[in-house]
C-alpha cells in the first residue's frame, strides 16, 4: 500500500515567502501611499497573489488583473514581457518598446507594476511611466539587499546571472564584495552554485540571488525562480527608500531608485530577440 500526503501549497508558500520578508513592516507600508498593479496572466500564480497581495497585506483587490487562472490563459500568451503583458505596460504608462508614455501624468499611475508568467516564476516590474530590465532588476535586487530581511543579517554570500543578460550585477557584486558568476542558460546551473557545499564539498556561496534574461529571478528560498519573491522583493526595497519619508511628500519611486542606481554603477545595455513561428527547417 501506498501513502498519500495532501499539503496546502498555499500555507507552505506563504511560510517561505514571510521567512525571507518583514510582512508587518510590507503591510505598513502598503497602507501609506504604495499602490501596485499586478499581473497575474492568467496563470497559477494569481491565486498566490491574491493569499500574500491582498489577504496577507491588505492591498485592495483593484491591484490584481488577470488572476484567475485559466486553462488557455484567457487565449493569451503568458509570457511576462512588453510585448504579451501590453495591458498591464500600458496602464503603467508605458509604450509598447518599455519608455514613457508622455501623454500620461506618471503621478496618476501606480508605484509599482508586476507581471507573472503561467507557471508563476518569472516576473515583469515596472514603476509608473517606467520600466525596469530583468538585468537591472537583477542588480538592484543585489545593491539593497539590506532591504530584505532574508539577507539583511548575513548578507549575500553569492550572485549569479545568465550569460545572455547584462553586466549590471557584475559591477555591483564587485563593488560590494560579493562572488558573481556567469552561467550558460539554464536553471540548473544556479542549482549547482546553490548546492555547492552539500553536493560538490565546496564553498556555502548561499543567502544566493541569481536570474537570468527571460525576466526569471529566485534565491535559495526554494531554489528557483519565484516571480512573487521579486514582486515582494521590490516592494521591500521601495519601503526602505521611503523610510523618514513624511505624511505628504511624494514617495520615492521606481525611476528614482534605478535612475541612482545608474549615477552610481553606470547604465548598462542588451537586448533579447524573440523569433516565434519561424520554419524549423529555415531555422
Amino acid at each position: 500500500t501506498s501513502a498519500v500526503t495532501i499539503i496546502d501549497p498555499f500555507q507552505n508558500y506563504l511560510d517561505a515567502l514571510k521567512a525571507c520578508f518583514d510582512f508587518d513592516q510590507l503591510r505598513k507600508f502598503g497602507s501609506s501611499g504604495f499602490s501596485i498593479l499586478f499581473d497575474g496572466m492568467h496563470g497559477a500564480g494569481g491565486k498566490f497573489a491574491q493569499r500574500v497581495l491582498v489577504e496577507e497585506l491588505g492591498l485592495p483587490e483593484s491591484s490584481l488583473m488577470r488572476s484567475n487562472p485559466l486553462p488557455d490563459f484567457g487565449n493569451c500568451h503568458p509570457d511576462p514581457n512588453l510585448t504579451y503583458a501590453s495591458e498591464l505596460v500600458k496602464k503603467m504608462g508605458l509604450t509598447s518598446d518599455g519608455s514613457a508614455d508622455s501623454s500620461i501624468d506618471a503621478s496618476t499611475l501606480p508605484m509599482l507594476g508586476a507581471a507573472n508568467d503561467g507557471d508563476g516564476d518569472r516576473n515583469l516590474i515596472a514603476g509608473a511611466g517606467f520600466f525596469v530590465t530583468p538585468s537591472d532588476s537583477m542588480a538592484l535586487i543585489c545593491d539593497n539587499y539590506e532591504a530584505i530581511p532574508q539577507f539583511a543579517a548575513s548578507g549575500l554570500n553569492g550572485v549569479a546571472r545568465s550569460m545572455p543578460s547584462s553586466a549590471a550585477l557584475d559591477v555591483v557584486a564587485e563593488a560590494r564584495n560579493i562572488p558573481c558568476f556567469v552561467t550558460p542558460t539554464g536553471w540548473k546551473f544556479f542549482g549547482n552554485l546553490m548546492s555547492s557545499k552539500e553536493s560538490f564539498d565546496g564553498k556555502d556561496y548561499t543567502p544566493f540571488v541569481c536570474g537570468e534574461e527571460s525576466f526569471g529571478t529566485g534565491s535559495d528560498h526554494v531554489r528557483e525562480k519565484d516571480g512573487l519573491w521579486a514582486v515582494l522583493a521590490w516592494m521591500s526595497i521601495l519601503s526602505k527608500a521611503n523610510e523618514g519619508v513624511s505624511e505628504g511628500e511624494a514617495l520615492v519611486g521606481v525611476k528614482e531608485i534605478v535612475e541612482k542606481h545608474w549615477g552610481r554603477y553606470g547604465r548598462h545595455f542588451y537586448c533579447r530577440y524573440d523569433y516565434e513561428g519561424v520554419d524549423s527547417d529555415a531555422a
